[in-house]
């Protein structure tokens, strides 16, 4: 596991790109793709439920992106927390158990991708290449607000009894673990707030966190995170940390994100990812998505070569995008198809 680990943390980005020849593809939406097999993730645990339940069919969503062009896979821990699992009934060491099988089982699917592709028993647009398609692993960190099941995710408020000593305890263990796993990189997604991206900048530097990781914002406004802090000020925090190789926007309607590279490119010459959502909104009380009028049927794919002019290294999607859209990007990415192809996302 992790070939490339043991690179220097600071140079591990920029080879990989270098690799995938200057751009990187980022996986899609996980939770869609899940329930679009079957998968009941109504519950606090959402998309970590799999790890439990239906294992299975968190191997399926990653070979489905794989096979769409993706050189980057996140894993299912997005969710997954010892406290969450716990809170569930299991003991502390399942709970530690299930984090690792989340890196476990996307490394699994690398290596039935990379021997599908070498017997040519899958008939797909990267046939020709796909067994010298770099892939890495990361391993996904979602916010305290996620545990928390309650919306905070999406609005960035924890109510002041939760300092970022409050965070760092939070979050220390399963940064550990995840550390050890073998993933190639940690993900810390969707940051709704500075005082998290602070809190885990903290803890790679005092837990000498030996593999890299990226931070991605989330916001509303193109503007700010959630919470009201500036994009610019919290991509500093991302910036000043040497284990940060990549600072990003995810979980971000795509109208955004061409202002948001600007800002980002304003504080930092790390490379930039970028992974937006379909451009519907998230009711986080009401678990639902919302139709933002014009946005409903927006295709961001078409705006892929203009953020890689912008700066941006890597793409993918978020919430509600599929194998398909990444299919698109990699194709605009290789120069395969008009960068203005449609694309259908779940409905």
């Amino acid at each position: 596991m992790g070939s490339l680990v043991k690179e220097e943390t600071s140079s591990l980005m920029t080879k990989f790109l270098e690799k995938c020849g200057g751009y990187a593809v980022v996986d899609g939406g996980f939770a869609t793709e899940l329930q679009r097999h079957g998968a009941d993730i109504n519950d606090p645990l959402w998309s970590a439920k799999c790890l439990i339940t239906s294992p299975h069919l968190v191997t399926k969503v990653h070979l489905d992106y794989l096979e769409s062009g993706a050189n980057i896979i996140i894993t299912a821990s997005y969710q997954a927390t010892i406290q969450g699992f716990v809170a569930k009934g299991l003991s502390v060491g399942e709970a530690e158990s299930l984090l690792r099988r989340s890196v476990e089982i996307a490394y699994e699917a690398r290596e039935i991708f990379y021997n599908r592709c070498t017997k040519g028993s899958w008939d797909f647009d990267y046939a020709g290449k796909a067994s010298g398609q770099p892939v890495l692993v990361a391993a996904s960190v979602g916010s305290y607000g996620a545990y928390l099941a309650d919306g905070s995710e999406y609005s960035g408020i924890y109510g002041d009894s939760v300092s970022k000593e409050t965070l760092k305890d939070f979050h220390r263990r399963r940064v550990q673990i995840l550390e050890k796993s073998g993933a190639d990189l940690i993900a810390f997604e969707a940051i709704p707030n500075k005082l998290e991206a602070e809190a885990y900048a903290d803890l790679l530097e005092e837990e000498e966190i030996d593999i890299p990781a990226w931070f991605s914002f989330t916001s509303k406004d193109g503007v700010s995170v959630p919470r009201g802090d500036s994009v610019v000020e919290c991509a500093k925090v991302a910036d000043s940390c040497k284990k940060v190789v990549a600072i990003g926007i995810n979980c971000t309607s795509p109208r955004f994100i061409h202002d948001l590279i600007i800002s980002l490119r304003q504080v930092t010459r790390k490379p930039i990812v970028v992974y937006p959502n379909s451009g519907e909104v998230y009711d986080g009380l009401n678990k639902k998505w919302i139709k933002s009028g014009e946005e409903s049927e927006e295709d961001f794919v078409s705006y892929v070569s203009k953020w890689r002019d912008e700066g941006a290294s890597l793409f993918g999607g978020c919430c509600r995008t599929t194998p398909n859209t990444i299919r698109a990007i990699a194709k605009v990415l290789s120069g395969e198809c008009p960068a203005a192809s449609k694309i259908k996302f779940e409905q």
